[in-house]
C-alpha cells in the first residue's frame, strides 16, 4: 500500500486571520517587548523594564541583590552597563540607570484596575531565553507576598497572581494588559501556573519615585508585632469597622514601648484612618510619619484611649 502525503500551498496569514486573543497579545509583545531587557550580573540573570527614555529601568530587588553593575541587553542587541541606583528589598523592587539617552519606555499601568480573568501578558527572559513572552490570565488580585531585608519583615500587598507561564529569569520582568500598559513586575515562581507579580499602583509609584530621586524609600516604625482580631460587637458598631490589629509583640525600647503600648492593646486607627489589618497599618508607615507625633485609637480591656508617639525610621 503506498501512502502520499498530500501538502497544501502555503498561504501567508494575513492580520484578519489571526484571532482576537492571538491579535491581543502580539499588539502587547510588539509594544511592550522594546521596553524589557535582560539582565546579567556575577549571580544570574533576570530581566528589566525601560521607564524613561534616558536611562532608568526598574526591575525586582531580588535580581541585583548586592551588585552595584550590571549588564542589560535590548531587544535591538544593544548592551548597555547600568549601576543600581537604589533599591527595596521590603517591595522587592529596584531602580538601575544606564547610559543611554533614546530609550523605549515603557507606559505604566495601574494595577487597581485589573479584574480576575482579564488577559495579562509577561515578557522576560525565562532561562536566559531572551524577549520570551507568554499570556495567561489575572487568576486572583489581593495576594500577600511575604519579604524580608536584614532582620525587618513586610508583606508586599496586592500582589498579582497569574497563570501566565513563568519561569527564573522572568523575575523582574513586564506583566502587562491587554492596551500594553506594564500593570506588575514579575517576581515569583510560586509553583506550577501560579506567578506572581508586585503591582504598578499608587503606593509602588511613590516607592519607585524615591529610589530614582534618593536611591531608598523610607518607613516609619513603631516596633511592635501585630494580627488582625475582631472588634466586639458593640466596638464594632460604634467604630464602623470590624476588626483592629491585636499587639502580641513590643519591641522594648521602641516607639510603641516608650509610649506605653502593651501585649493585647488593640489599634483601631492611626490618626483616624481606621487600621483593620497588619497590611492597612503597615500602609499608613509612610516617610511623613517619621518623627511624628501620631495619634493611636486604642482599645484596652474593653476601654477606649488615644496614644500619642513618635515613629522613627525602619532601618533596612
Amino acid at each position: 500500500m503506498t501512502i502520499e502525503l498530500i501538502s497544501l500551498p502555503y498561504a501567508p496569514l494575513e492580520d484578519d486571520v489571526f484571532d482576537a486573543y492571538s491579535r491581543a497579545v502580539m499588539h502587547v509583545a510588539e509594544r511592550v517587548s522594546p521596553s524589557v531587557a535582560s539582565l546579567r550580573t556575577r549571580r544570574g540573570g533576570g530581566s528589566g523594564v525601560v521607564i524613561t527614555p534616558d536611562g532608568f529601568l526598574l526591575t525586582s530587588a531580588h535580581v541585583v541583590g548586592s551588585v552595584r553593575r550590571l549588564n542589560a541587553t535590548l531587544t535591538d542587541g544593544r548592551e548597555l552597563e547600568a549601576s543600581v541606583v537604589g533599591a527595596d528589598p521590603l517591595s522587592d523592587l529596584a531602580v538601575l540607570r544606564a547610559d543611554a539617552r533614546d530609550l523605549a519606555p515603557a507606559e505604566l499601568g495601574d494595577a487597581q484596575r485589573l479584574r480576575v480573568g482579564q488577559l495579562v501578558v509577561a515578557i522576560g527572559n525565562p532561562n536566559g531565553f531572551a524577549g520570551s513572552v507568554t499570556a495567561g490570565v489575572v487568576s486572583a488580585t489581593g495576594r500577600s507576598l511575604p519579604t524580608r531585608a536584614g532582620s525587618a519583615s513586610r508583606i508586599v500587598e496586592n500582589v498579582i497572581q497569574t497563570d501566565a507561564a513563568l519561569n527564573p529569569g522572568n523575575s523582574g520582568g513586564a506583566l502587562a494588559d491587554a492596551n500594553g500598559r506594564v500593570v506588575g513586575i514579575n517576581t515569583a515562581v510560586a509553583g506550577v501556573g501560579l506567578g506572581l507579580a508586585v503591582p504598578i499602583n499608587e503606593a509602588t509609584r511613590k516607592i519607585v519615585i524615591a529610589l530614582m530621586q534618593d536611591g531608598r524609600y523610607r518607613r516609619a516604625y513603631i516596633g511592635i508585632a501585630g494580627g488582625e482580631r475582631p472588634l466586639p460587637p458593640r466596638l464594632a458598631a460604634q467604630l464602623g469597622q470590624a476588626a483592629g490589629v491585636e499587639i502580641v509583640e513590643v519591641v522594648p525600647g521602641g516607639p510603641a514601648a516608650e509610649a506605653g503600648l502593651r501585649t493585647e492593646d488593640l489599634i483601631c486607627s492611626i490618626d483616624g484612618a481606621p487600621v483593620r489589618s497588619i497590611e492597612e497599618l503597615l500602609r499608613l508607615m509612610t516617610p511623613e510619619r517619621i518623627g511624628g507625633p501620631v495619634t493611636l485609637a486604642v482599645i484596652r480591656s474593653g476601654n477606649e484611649l488615644e496614644v500619642e508617639l513618635a515613629p522613627v525610621e525602619l532601618a533596612s
